[in-house]
């Protein structure tokens, strides 16, 4: 059997599956291919040519460094095939993005051909994704008096790759497609219990919306022939939750345009909308495809003559139509005018966000990459040459107000800028250009993450880079066949990139699936540092973070930089005092409840909560600014006093070098320069050279909020409200209700601890509450199962230190064995307790998941429809959210507890205490250490 007879069976069981050939990666299956072409007459030979033209990937793949180098062959005359002439190779090759093809093209330029090095150096002149090893070769030559390279450089100095792409048009013709109604989770794009097929195209591209909607949108495009389809979030956000670079590639498969004719469902430039707008972090995606995210503001809320909001029976805004979006509907997109138009021409909106000279960069390089890279490349020909090069990519825009002082997050976006005006203060509203410290990069958009550094032909991580991590957690409960094919691939790929991996190729440390937020809340090691990470909850409570697609991820891992705009700053303080019954996490619950009621908006979407909880240690205040996530907040900074911010640096430290102790760190020494960062910034602080990141006393913020800890007086929950009479008001995080509103009687099927937003605190108090229930009752009886998924290895292994771990396996019915892992998920579950592998489990919904149509109580974020619990005939599955204490006694209870039942049950337990930061610090700053 051949690599081609197997990957014609793979095309046979594809096409059952009513799917086309997949790309070809692999150099050897390539290299079959080629021999096949080469033999006149061989049976294989023309389907051969076209999976050779056709469906091999570009990039640093191996099948593209092996199609370059045939390319290469064919233009010296060194191969002969009849179908690709010289002419036709140097188109293919100039499709390939970098890497070995821009090797191949270098070496013809510079090569003794005239006419050959002539035609090579035009298609180089076409190409941005240039390494230091490519750029250092041209000039070398240029240097050595070579004139075809001198000429290579004069036109990357004047960024001709750029200024001779067509413009973008001056008129875009739409026709609509509501996807749905309220807010549209990228789950809806992209769902994460499809997470293993994002990597091939095709095949995740089915899993978008319904096949219903798929049956629609091409009903569409066939009645509106030369127009685009613009999906839309009618009465809501478009992409909320995520940036899922998969979501934007399904919307681009069916809606977009082909990147390229020999690359097969890489689509790019999808329209998007949505009433509120679009999601900021998933704004950044369709950034990178050179898409269009529009604001529609097509309902409005009604005001009384007081300018208020009026409100129906069940106290939500009543909305009015300012025009309609219905499926079907025509419009058009001036963007010279930067206005929304109706077929008539009537100006419907303005749209001027969504055509900022940036995004219309992006637009017309098909992506923000071609952008990132041409910008780096016009600047290295121009130092080479010695020349100033031309001013022809818009400049970034510089915000700066004399006598204003900086939030946090301004603080640390001047100290980590890049190519600014020297000496120039910046503020909310700049673009800039920073440097990235630390990236993650987790397992279910991580094949995507290998892809997209394969395209832009990148090999190994940018040394300006502190840590770079691949996680396992969101694949570590069940290890499936899809995980076996996927996992090993990816962290072998990353592992040789140059990033710490969760899963050793070489088999020296045994498999971490711990949850990716932890570590990298454990990674960062200065408060001033920049994260990109490959996931929304991508939320430090050092340094700022931001959740990122893929692409980003990729761009940030290869390069060491990010692109954004400087956002505006909410601040949130406390006053008053916890009770003793409380959890933190009805603080977090109920700041998004007082906020609401204090601004009557969202006035976190799309901005920096810098929360000011400086006596809460990082892993306890992780628990908030991960929650920012679903506030629909671009970031969260966290303002620490400098003894809670050295010990939180100290646990870092500890946990750091138990991952050295593992084995985990590499021939770089990347953990160990962590630490040593760490002892530095330490050493700052205590000296007083350099305190803990706050902000100026005369920063300006968007707005304030005041979280009252007196108005907390019994835990909160976060309802999905499944059954509003409102679609737009199902599924948000709007929804804060006290547990007294469901009376203790709301049946609970299934309760979960678990996820990012718990810490080891947490599963302390499941311990703990087991011991109080256990001496009140005799024993403990589940009505309803309870899963308990600690977030990483080393609290488990801390847990068994301090005698916790044994409570907990008394009660279990099953605990997690790395020895024999699961190889399929649970689809049943029993009254018991379960403790099962650390990792996401049950918040990710792509392995374990709750039956349909149940009311699952849950610890983790998401309160996506069909994310934890799918809907079933006859009544719709609901995650609701609480504090672990609630969790725990709803799954012993089977229902929701009273007031009563619930303070009786957490009775002398530790719980998360809160006390907002005094003048002077505090020594006592939390009950988990």
């Amino acid at each position: 059997m051949s690599l081609y007879t197997d990957y014609l069976t793979e095309i046979e069981t594809r096409k059952a599956d009513g799917l086309h050939p997949k790309p070809i990666d692999d150099g050897a299956l390539v290299e079959e291919l080629i021999a096949q072409i080469e033999e006149a007459g061989n049976e294989h030979r023309e389907d051969s040519l076209k999976f050779f033209i056709y469906n091999t990937l570009p990039g640093t793949t191996s099948a593209a460094g092996v199609k370059a180098a045939f390319l290469k062959k064919i233009i010296l005359g060194d191969a002969v095939v009849e179908e690709i002439t010289p002419d036709f190779a140097f188109e293919l090759l100039s499709h390939m993005k970098g890497g070995p093809s821009v090797e191949v093209l270098i070496d013809l330029a510079l090569g003794d051909d005239a006419e050959t090095a002539t035609q090579a150096a035009e298609v180089l002149k076409t190409q941005v994704f240039l390494y230091e090893a490519d750029t250092g070769r041209l000039a070398t030559a240029y240097k050595a008096g070579n004139a075809i390279a001198k000429d290579i450089l004069e036109s990357y100095a004047k960024a001709e790759f750029f200024t001779k792409l067509p413009e973008v048009d001056d008129e875009i013709e739409v026709v609509t497609y509501i996807a749905a109604e309220g807010d549209i989770s990228t789950d809806l794009l992209s769902p994460g219990n499809q997470a293993h097929s994002r990597s091939d195209r095709e095949l995740h591209g089915k899993c978008m919306i319904s096949e219903a909607a798929q049956k629609e949108i091409e009903a569409l495009k066939l009645q509106h022939p030369g127009k685009r389809v613009m999906l839309i979030a009618e009465k809501g956000t478009m992409g909320v939750g995520s940036s899922r670079m998969s979501g934007v590639n399904n919307v681009a498969l069916w809606t977009g345009k082909q990147a390229s004719p020999y690359v097969p469902f890489v689509n790019i430039a999808p329209i998007v909308a949505g009433t509120n707008g679009i999601s900021p972090i998933f704004l950044t995606t369709v950034g990178v495809t050179g898409g269009i995210g529009l604001d529609l503001k097509n309902w409005v809320k009604k005001l009384d003559e007081n300018g208020k909001p009026i409100l129906n029976n069940e106290g939500n805004p009543i909305l009015d139509q300012k025009y309609s979006v219905a499926t079907g509907t025509v419009l058009k997109i001036n963007t010279k005018s930067k206005k929304l138009l109706s077929e008539d021409g009537e100006e419907l909106t303005d749209v001027s966000g969504a055509f900022t000279p940036a995004k219309v960069e992006f637009m017309k390089a098909g992506g923000s990459y071609a952008v990132v890279f041409g910008k780096m490349l016009q600047t290295f020909a121009a130092e080479t040459l010695g020349v100033t090069p031309p001013a022809v990519f818009a400049p970034s825009k510089e915000v700066s107000h004399e006598g204003q002082g900086l939030t946090a997050v301004e603080k640390i976006f001047n100290a980590n800028a890049r190519g600014t005006t020297p000496g120039k203060v910046l503020h909310a509203g700049s673009d800039v250009r920073v440097q990235v410290n630390i990236v993650g990069s987790q397992d279910t958009t991580g094949l995507m993450t290998a892809q997209e550094l394969e395209a832009m032909a990148a090999t190994v991580i940018s040394p300006s880079v502190d840590g770079a991590y691949q996680s396992g957690c969101h694949t570590a409960s069940v290890w499936d066949k899809k995980a076996q094919a996927n996992i090993p691939k990816l962290m072998s790929f990353m592992n040789n990139f140059g990033l710490i991996t969760a899963r050793d190729p070489k088999h020296v440390y045994h498999s971490m699936t711990d949850v990716i937020h932890k570590v990298l809340n454990d990674i960062t090691v200065s408060d001033w540092d920049i994260i990109v990470g490959g996931d929304s909850h991508t939320r430090m409570s050092k340094g700022v973070a931001f959740g990122a697609d893929s692409g980003t991820v990729a761009l940030a891992l290869a390069t060491g930089e990010a692109t954004m705009p400087i956002p505006e700053s909410v601040k949130v303080t406390f006053k008053g005092k916890m009770k003793d019954y409380m959890d933190f996490r009805d603080v977090v619950h109920a700041t998004q409840k007082q906020m609401l009621e204090q601004h009557g908006d969202n006035v976190f979407q799309g901005r920096i909560i810098e929360v000011h909880i400086g006596t809460l240690l990082a892993d306890q205040a992780f628990t908030f600014t991960d929650w920012t996530a679903e506030m629909k907040a671009k970031a969260s900074i966290c303002i620490s006093n400098d003894e809670t911010l050295i010990a939180s640096l100290e646990l870092a430290k500890h946990r750091i070098e138990v991952m050295i102790d593992k084995g985990m760190d590499n021939e770089a020494g990347t953990l160990a320069g962590l630490i040593a960062k760490a002892d530095k910034r330490i050493a700052e602080i205590r000296s007083g050279e350099k305190p803990a990141l706050k902000p100026d006393d005369n920063a300006k913020y968007f707005a304030e909020v005041v979280v009252d800890l007196d108005l907390i007086d019994e835990p909160m929950i976060a309802d999905p409200d499944v059954n509003n009479a409102d679609p737009s008001r199902r599924y948000t995080h709007d929804t804060i209700r006290p547990v007294s509103y469901y009376g203790g009687e709301k049946k609970v099927d299934l309760g979960f601890v678990g996820s990012c937003m718990v810490h080891k605190g947490d599963v302390k108090i499941v311990a703990q509450m087991l011991k109080n229930l256990e001496k009140a009752n005799g024993k403990v009886e589940f009505k309803a199962p309870l899963v308990v998924a600690a977030p990483t290895y080393n609290i488990i292994d801390e847990l068994k230190a301090e005698g916790d771990w044994e409570i907990l396996q008394k009660y279990s019915g099953f605990e997690f064995d790395d020895l024999f892992p699961k190889t399929q998920n649970r689809t049943e579950y029993e009254n018991i307790l379960y403790l099962e592998r650390p990792g996401c489990n049950l918040c990710m919904g792509n392995q374990e998941k709750a039956a349909r149509g149940d009311t699952v109580l849950a610890t983790s974020t998401r309160l996506f429809q069909g994310r934890v619990v799918e809907d079933s005939s006859e009544k719709k599955g609901e995650s609701l959210l609480a504090s672990t204490p609630v969790v725990v006694l709803s799954a012993v209870l089977g229902r929701t507890p009273s007031t009563d039942e619930y303070k009786a049950a957490v009775e002398g337990i530790d719980l998360t205490k809160f006390a907002p930061p005094l003048q002077a610090p505090e020594t006592t700053r939390s009950a988990h250490f």
